[in-house]
């Protein structure tokens, strides 16, 4: 199995919303992708809720039974165009991929 990890630091104001706005939408929108990429086994968003200068503001959590599948995934055209949202509503953003038994 593959785990895919992400976290985001939002900008305070982008794309006319706040960074509160910005981290429900990306939160629905990116929750919203298991009804529509069929690689997804599990996802999982959530919003920080204890700001601190070390933390990030929004993660993802999710599963694929392969690598091929987080591929597919990666490449779907839902996942980037909520990737190009997300990309002008960002600061920053840290990524690890893992596969366990």
């Amino acid at each position: 199995m593959i785990k895919h990890l992400v976290m985001w630091k939002l900008k305070d104001v982008a794309e006319g919303a706040t960074k509160e706005q910005n981290s429900r939408k990306m939160k629905t929108d990116l929750e919203a992708l298991k009804q529509v990429i069929p690689q997804i086994r599990h996802i999982e968003v959530g919003a920080n809720f204890l700001p601190s200068d070390s933390s990030y503001d929004v993660a993802l959590y999710s599963e694929f039974e392969t690598e091929e599948d987080l591929a597919l995934y990666q490449k779907h055209p839902e996942h980037r165009r909520i990737g190009a949202f997300v990309e002008k509503i960002r600061e920053s953003r840290v990524v690890v991929d893992y596969k366990t038994k």
